[in-house]
């Protein structure tokens, strides 16, 4: 710390730092260019590629097209000419019967001519004499003729006599006559001229972002659309060679006369055939703007930064002080708030109007509530009973309340205390202790000394007592079987008989009384406790079933215990026996078992009839009890061999709606 706060206070540690962050963010801004420049030219190449692929793909398209539609017109006249031989052959050629198939049949104009070159059928009158021929139609057919030939396709060429375009094909006949039909390729033409290459670069470069698009061989130009005239040719190119050689796709950037270009260049294959290489040129205008805006913006940001620098150096410079004065703060108060989350006691920080501020690990743990669940509610929702206002009201601000919390009794000590907070707002401080085992420990206590001194009192007035009743008892006996009388002899041996069964009666008390009293040795043993309740279960589910009470064990512990289980069974039998005749109209008995802390905890349950509030305390009591013809030793009897074990046990009850006991005991009798 001392180290750290000697080098924020020099003012040549402040400098260094701001020259460094003012290089920094130089080198930042000339690399972020830098970046920006090579993501726009990677940009530029996918745009290009995406145009060029574009224009290759309408191109083949355009070639494929135009091929076709050239074949169906070929084939439909080749059919036709094969036709037309076929009246030949036939001898059923006739001018009327061409005008007929020609007009039937969509031809413009069927002529048959001699092996010399003249034409001695026609579909059409001859209209023309008076012009002059442009074209002997000689020189097209001669290679059929001279027998060279049977079949030829002409293609397009010009009319004989009109400024008119014609696609002709030729058949031979037999005898070498030349059968030649034609169509008008005026249609063919146009359209060839509008899906052509010279069309689709035109419409290209109506991007006003494309300089130029062009379709080059070795020989020049094809079609081109743009400024095209500063165009080198390809062997002049090496990059161009190379994207001619490889059938790839490649770029680059050139300067025509004062214009950066970015041009994209791909070979134009139709057919198997390489036709050319299309080049395109975009022109990067638009890049150097945005680039020159980058730059612009770069140099304000990192002014404004040198600025910004400087004034929060100067800030920090100012400061620094009460930065290590809140640090230190800081470090007190989460030292502080350690030492309130790890003390035992629970505390619980509220404003003026009972709202809760904070609430610390142990209170957490004792209430079983989350700080994030309780933050800024009432007190009165984490103790939701009217006890708790008896602390408001006590002039010491301190007091011991006994409540039922989580189905649990509990007793608690509170403290309250009050501070002014910097805003002069009011606030309180509780703090709570839970007191619960410890009162248990000391109701055990003195529970346990009132048995000792109970037993040993029951001890010697049984001695007492014990021989005369047996004299007494004896002498009844005597007097009923020695001893006549001569009225009411048969009352007479009644009362003798009646006396003697009290005396035993009264002595049969006095022994178990002497068993209480008498310290009884636990023999150990190791059991399961899901067989040692499964016996229960069967030992009383005849009883209960015939009396519609359930008996539901839950037993999550499959290990075993080592207790003595003689004694454990006199406990349930006299907890079951309790419970039975506390269900009149039939019922739940609910046993659960679970390990915590190498410790078993039974909760042993019923739905009956509860107990008084004001008699639960008693219930351990030697020789209380609530039963008309109970003695008060039975559950005296189950405190002592459970505490006997190093156990212990307590009671939950309310009036109509059941009893819940709570034993702990050691896995393991030492």
């Amino acid at each position: 710390m001392r180290i750290l706060k000697n080098i924020l206070i020099q003012p040549k540690s402040l400098i260094l730092i701001f020259t460094v962050t003012a290089l920094v963010t130089v080198a930042s801004a000339f690399i972020e260019l830098n970046q920006s420049k090579s993501e726009m030219l990677e940009l530029m190449e996918k745009q290009g590629h995406s145009i060029l692929e574009t224009v290759l793909v309408s191109s083949n398209n355009a070639l494929s097209s135009y091929n076709k539609i050239e074949k169906e017109i070929k084939n439909r006249l080749l059919n036709n000419a094969q036709t037309i031989r076929l009246f030949d052959e036939k001898g059923l050629l006739s001018n009327s019967l061409l005008e007929k198939f020609a007009k039937s049949n969509n031809i413009y104009r069927i002529n048959i001519f001699d092996s010399s070159g003249k034409k001695i059928f026609s579909s059409h009158k001859d209209i023309h004499k008076i012009k002059d021929e442009k074209e002997s139609p000689y020189k097209y057919i001669e290679p059929i003729v001279k027998g060279e030939e049977d079949t030829l396709i002409i293609g397009v060429k010009p009319a004989r006599f009109l400024d008119e375009q014609r696609f002709a094909v030729a058949l031979a006949t037999k005898d070498r006559k030349a059968i030649v039909l034609n169509v008008n390729a005026d249609e063919l033409l146009k359209f060839r001229k509008e899906v052509g290459f010279g069309i689709l670069l035109k419409k290209v470069t109506e991007n006003p972002q494309i300089i130029y698009a062009a379709l080059q061989d070795e020989k020049g130009i094809i079609a081109g659309s743009g400024k095209v005239g500063e165009l080198e040719n390809i062997q002049s190119s090496n990059l161009i060679q190379e994207s001619l050689n490889e059938n790839e796709y490649k770029w680059r950037v050139l300067k025509l006369q004062t214009v950066e270009v970015f041009e994209v260049l791909h070979p134009f294959i139709h057919d198997g055939k390489t036709i050319g290489i299309f080049r395109l040129g975009l022109s990067l205008e638009p890049l150097n703007k945005i680039n020159d805006r980058l730059t612009r913006r770069i140099i304000i940001i990192t002014v404004l930064l040198f600025m910004f620098g400087f004034v929060t150096i100067t800030l920090v410079f100012v400061r620094q002080n009460f930065g290590i004065l809140s640090k230190r703060f800081n470090a007190i108060e989460s030292y502080s708030k350690r030492i309130v989350d790890n003390v035992s006691d629970g505390i619980v920080v509220m404003d003026a109007g009972k709202r809760i501020i904070m609430i610390n690990k142990a209170a957490q743990s004792i209430l079983n509530v989350l700080e994030l669940g309780v933050k800024g509610t009432d007190f009165k929702s984490i103790f939701p009973f009217d006890e708790c206002n008896d602390i408001w009201n006590s002039p010491l601000k301190l007091a011991e309340i006994e409540c039922t919390l989580n189905k649990e009794q509990k007793m608690f000590l509170f403290s309250l205390s009050e501070f002014t907070d910097e805003n002069k707002q009011t606030n309180y401080i509780l703090v709570f202790r839970d007191l619960t085992a410890q009162k248990q420990i000391e109701k055990q206590a003195q529970r346990n000394e009132k048995m000792i001194a109970m037993g040993e009192l029951a001890s010697s007035v049984a001695h007492e007592i014990r021989n005369p009743l047996n004299s007494i008892g004896t002498i009844a006996q005597q007097i009923g079987k020695d001893f006549a009388v001569n009225v009411n002899e048969e009352e007479f041996k009644n009362l003798t008989s009646i006396v003697y069964k009290e005396v035993r009666r009264i002595n049969e008390t006095i022994e178990t009384f002497l068993k209480f009293a008498k310290e009884q040795p636990i023999n150990a043993e190791e059991f399961s406790l899901n067989s040692f309740f499964g016996d229960l279960v069967n030992q009383y589910s005849a009883f209960l079933n015939q009396n519609k009470i359930t008996l539901n064990v839950n037993c999550e512990y499959n290990g075993t215990v080592i207790l003595d289980k003689s004694q454990m069974k006199q406990v349930f039998i006299n907890l079951i026996e309790n419970s039975i005749d506390a269900l009149k109209d039939g019922g739940i008995i609910s046993i659960q078992a679970l390990v915590e802390s190498n410790n078993t905890i039974i909760i042993f349950s019923d739905n009956g009839v509860g107990i008084e509030p004001d008699k639960i305390n008693k219930i351990f009591d030697l020789y209380f009890t609530t039963k008309k013809k109970g003695n008060g030793i039975g559950m005296s009897i189950i405190h002592k061999i459970i505490t006997e074990h190093g156990g212990s046990i307590s009671v939950v009850s309310n009036l109509n709606e059941g009893t819940s006991f709570h034993i702990k005991l050691p896995l393991k009798y030492c």
